[in-house]
């Protein structure tokens, strides 16, 4: 019998389905009564790891040698880079992660981002804080919004995420360029049913990487929706934003360390840009001497754009069909390709 090993908060309805759906296997919860942020290694009984051969963690990662059983590892968060180049993925362990369940609320909160700065509200908090109702030509001055409508929104990135935002943004009636690598991922990327863009056919227009200052360019807003590898370090440098338009919208709801800090400060204090609404820094959290926080034009939150009160029961979701993929010999869904570093 399969031994599966949960280290997540889920909820006791979602573990007895997954156990109705899966009799062959013993699925086991560990919760040791600490939050899921801070299970770590240790907490596992080393006679449940022995046998473990599937784990379902957030950052509850075994040692190699503690866990000889061990074959997969799913995990509810989007990224896992840190586990490239391991010890376990060098022993063969498939590892795949919960991409797909972070396109609803974090395309939501793109629009949330870009709306809010886009209609003002900065400024109308400002006012409502000093109780100061402004006069006719303040008003004018002030709340006179930018319109999206007709706009050009450019997705570098074009996973679960990007093609959910291109979703929306064709229902506020703006123009899509796409940048992606990877090929075709259908069939081996999670979405959830009547999300995104599965055929690829939304876009405009596709630009390939070697014309991405082409994409920039063109593009009212700019999104940053890009994993984490080698090639995407510091990807939007001093290049990319001196490429893109004075009136641009930078919004990065990727990987922090996409971004070059320094150059998008830069960017922003010479006015090259409009605006950066950033979810992710290169360091979490955001250091107070960041030069982010004081500056014009930029919208900061805590790492939260892919919160969402079902989180762990859509996480649940992959994994279960990941399952049913593991015991029937099939490929993963969503499984880490340690060439392309995602």
């Amino acid at each position: 019998m399969r031994r599966i090993l949960i280290t997540l908060p889920l909820a006791d309805s979602t573990v007895e389905r997954l156990r109705s759906a899966f009799p062959a296997c013993d699925i086991q919860v560990w919760n040791d009564g600490a939050p899921a942020f801070a299970r770590t290694p240790s907490t596992i009984p080393a006679e449940i790891a022995r046998t473990v051969e599937v784990l379902f963690t957030f950052r509850s990662i075994p040692k190699p040698e503690d866990v000889p059983a061990l074959r997969w590892i799913q995990l509810n968060t989007a990224g896992g880079e840190r586990l490239l180049g391991g010890p376990l993925m060098e022993r063969g362990v498939a590892v795949t992660t919960a991409s797909g369940i972070h396109a609803i609320p974090m395309a939501e909160y793109v629009f949330a981002m870009v709306l809010a700065w886009c209609r003002r509200l900065p400024e109308m908090l400002a006012c409502q804080g000093r109780a100061a109702w402004p006069s006719a030509a303040e008003r004018e001055r002030l709340f006179t919004p930018r319109e999206i409508y007709g706009q050009t929104l450019g997705v570098v990135g074009y996973g679960s995420i990007g093609r959910h935002v291109a979703r929306l943004a064709k229902a506020f009636g703006m123009r899509v360029l796409a940048m992606r690598r990877g090929g075709d991922r259908t069939g081996r990327a999670f979405a959830a049913p009547g999300t995104g863009d599965p055929d690829g056919t939304l876009p405009d227009r596709y630009v390939e990487l070697e014309s991405l200052h082409e994409l920039l360019r063109e593009s009212d807003v700019v999104l940053d929706a890009l994993p984490l590898t080698a090639q995407t370090r510091k990807f939007f440098g001093r290049e990319a934003f001196a490429a893109m338009r004075p009136n641009a919208i930078f919004v990065n709801i990727g990987r922090g360390a996409t971004c070059d800090e320094a150059a998008l400060a830069d960017a922003l204090r010479g006015r090259r840009i409009e605006a950066a609404l950033l979810d992710v820094f290169a360091e979490e959290p955001l250091p107070s001497s960041s030069p982010l926080w004081g500056l014009p034009g930029v919208i900061i939150s805590p790492h939260v754009a892919g919160w969402a009160p079902s989180y762990n029961e859509r996480a649940a979701e992959i994994f279960a069909e990941n399952l049913r993929r593991y015991a029937a010999g099939e490929a993963l869904l969503n499984r880490i390709d340690p060439a392309r570093g995602y």
